[in-house]
């Protein structure tokens, strides 16, 4: 006959309430949200649900669910902090654990039964206490008729998160007993290590290297108090029990110490239920504040690594980004319009924020428009949030997004030219003439005939539409480019404007391979087709926010001014460039806000000594001619053709 025993006691119900709401809520939620995937989304995940990408998407999820390694490599301090939290708490679940498991394991070894009841004989080792901890009092016994009674001790999933209180004595067997105590304290002391970052990052954000931190609604706070007082009361409670049994490692009996028994006895019990009670208040207010983030980061790296992407309009996988961001302010800190205008309002942590609590769709437009979708925010966000996707369905024009006449743009006849190269300028290319006759001019001497297909005609790639929020438009003006493009044969498209570039490669389907004008220029010296000298100015190169950030062209633009100029370096370049503040992304600044922010992107091109400044877009060369006439502005393509040797 066998009978199994487990630890309880009352305080625990408070804290099984919480888990029991959290799972309910969360699984609610999810279930709820996958549920409105579109139909391109959920044949990703049927086809895909286990496939070779779950690996990296496992890996990814241990390293930013618990190591919080994007954020590490941004900002160390504010890196601690979050993994301090995150593997720190998860370490102490962990450890608990195997800690809880070794115990059980010993207690319920055959080979120690003589010696438990030697023991339990000699003085009453863990002999029933009162009201409480329902531990062995034999290990085995006698029923009336003779017949041995086996008693097994079993641990609920709740004896780790409470191991002091339950298992005040480990057994004989457990030889390491001490260590383990003393690893919890330190992971314990390692959490309170980020708990004093967390603290002072509220009270002055400078000291964790952040100008400012994000401002929280009241039930965020809630959530946020019950947070940080879970490992003080947990400390204290270990502590005060340390201080009645010496049962705990280098930081709890050292604080318990400072108890008298006698008075710990009295307060012991309760210290326990204020623990289970600050992790009730946390785990039933997490599916509703910004700690909703802690799981729905780890799902949303999932679908991310199996192909799941962000639709035109919101879906379900939309509520997983919303509910992914930890509000951490990462994207404030680079912001142009919270640098240099002081605007720390309209960052996308107040747009998650804003459309998460179902602001007023007057309010969110305010925020979702201010934007010079830059992208700064995307890169720096340490959970990969596609918050430009989002700002563009906030800023849906509805009713406003009539359908376009395109008529005036007739199809043209295939052309025979060499390789079947079409050019497309772009807008702005047309109000600065010299980039596309610098192209011109490259075509020529490489021997590459082309149809500029805008020479004659504005022609827009649709891009500015689909940002400012009219699809419907910007659909159209794609279905009539597409046509225009395959039917004139042609089997490269290269482009001299990143806008239209991004738009080609990302938002049409041409089927033919899409070139900037500064990857083609970079293979054609390359493989030989044009010569070019090199003149003796030092220029500094302004990576465009289009070419940089969203489609991560950096090399090639460097590769071809170090071939004809010698490059310098800048303080903030590649990934960290600043915008020119002048771009299509937003149509609320006025005209001394954009200049201010193109100021600040000048004196970072200009700290060092240069003779000129190079770029690979209209619209910032346009920018910064209008700012400076002590440096030249040129795009590179400009520079490659007055260096070219015929």
């Amino acid at each position: 006959m066998k009978i199994s025993i487990f630890p309880y006691s009352a305080f625990v119900i408070p804290f099984l309430v919480g888990v029991l709401l959290l799972l309910a809520i969360c699984t609610y939620k999810y279930i709820h949200w996958i549920s409105q995937f579109d139909e391109a989304q959920r044949t990703i995940i049927r086809h895909n649900w286990f496939s070779w990408k779950t690996i990296p998407a496992l890996w990814e999820m241990f390293r930013e669910g618990l190591v919080h390694f994007r954020i590490l490599r941004k900002n160390i301090v504010l890196g601690i902090m979050h993994q301090s939290f995150a593997l720190g708490w998860a370490l102490l679940i962990v450890v608990g654990a195997i800690q809880s498991n070794r115990t059980i394991a010993c207690f319920n070894h055959e080979q120690s039964i003589e010696q438990l009841n030697t023991l339990i004989e000699q003085d009453g080792w863990y002999s029933f206490d009162k009201d409480r901890r329902y531990l062995l009092t034999k290990r085995v016994t006698y029923d009336e008729a003779g017949h041995k009674i086996h008693l097994k001790y079993h641990r609920p999933f709740y004896a780790a998160i409470f191991y002091n209180y339950f298992i005040h004595k480990e057994p004989a067997m457990f030889k390491h007993s001490k260590q383990y105590a003393d690893l919890m304290d330190g992971i314990l002391l390692y959490i309170f290590l980020g708990l004093t970052l967390a603290f002072a990052k509220r009270i002055w954000s400078k000291s964790v290297g952040m100008r400012r931190t994000t401002s929280h609604n009241l039930f965020d706070r809630l959530a946020k108090l019950s947070l940080w007082l879970i490992f003080p009361l947990r400390l204290l409670s270990e502590s005060i029990t340390a201080s009645m049994y010496q049962n705990g490692g280098f930081l709890t009996n050292a604080i318990g110490s400072l108890f008298n028994p006698d008075i710990s006895g009295h307060l012991e019990w309760a210290s326990w239920l204020c623990y289970s009670l600050a992790l009730l208040v946390f785990f039933f207010s997490m599916p509703f504040t910004r700690y909703m983030h802690i799981f729905t980061e780890l799902l949303l790296i999932w679908f991310r690594k199996i192909g799941v992407k962000e639709s035109e309009q919101p879906t379900g996988y939309t509520k997983f980004e919303l509910n992914a961001c930890s509000r951490c302010g990462v994207c404030i800190q680079g912001c142009p319009l919270d640098k240099d205008l002081n605007n720390h309002r309209i960052q996308p942590v107040y747009l998650i924020r804003g459309l998460r609590n179902h602001n007023r769709p007057a309010k969110m437009s305010i925020i979702a428009d201010n934007c010079l979708m830059c992208e700064r925010c995307v890169e720096d966000c340490p959970v990969g949030i596609d918050i430009s996707a989002i700002r563009r369905m906030t800023r849906n024009k509805g009713k406003l997004d009539s359908s376009g006449n395109y008529s005036y743009l007739t199809t043209p006849k295939p052309f025979n030219a060499i390789g079947r190269v079409v050019f497309f300028g772009g807008c702005m290319s047309h109000l600065t003439p010299g980039i596309p006759e610098a192209m011109m001019r490259i075509f020529e001497a490489a021997g590459q005939k082309y149809w500029y297909m805008d020479r004659d005609r504005s022609i827009c790639c649709g891009r500015p539409l689909r940002q400012q929020g009219f699809r419907n438009q910007a659909d159209d003006l794609k279905k009539k480019n597409t046509e225009m493009i395959i039917n004139s044969g042609a089997t490269m498209l290269v482009t001299s404007c990143p806008i239209c570039y991004r738009s080609f490669k990302d938002e049409y389907d041409l089927g033919i391979p899409v070139m900037h004008h500064t990857e083609y220029i970079d293979i054609l010296i390359r493989k030989g087709r044009i010569s070019v000298g090199r003149d003796s100015r030092r220029v500094s190169y302004h990576d465009p926010c289009e070419l940089g950030r969203g489609c991560g062209i950096y090399d090639q633009p460097r590769s071809v001014l170090n071939a004809v100029t010698t490059l310098q370096k800048t303080r903030n370049q590649r990934e960290k460039s600043i915008c020119c503040g002048f771009n299509m992304g937003n149509t609320v600044l006025s005209i001394e806000e954009q200049t201010t922010i193109r100021n600040d992107a000048l004196r970072n091109l200009t700290e060092r000594p240069v003779d000129a400044i190079a770029t690979a877009c209209p619209m910032c060369k346009k920018a910064f001619l209008h700012s400076t006439n002590e440096y030249p502005v040129q795009d590179i393509a400009e520079i490659v053709a007055a260096n070219l040797i015929k």
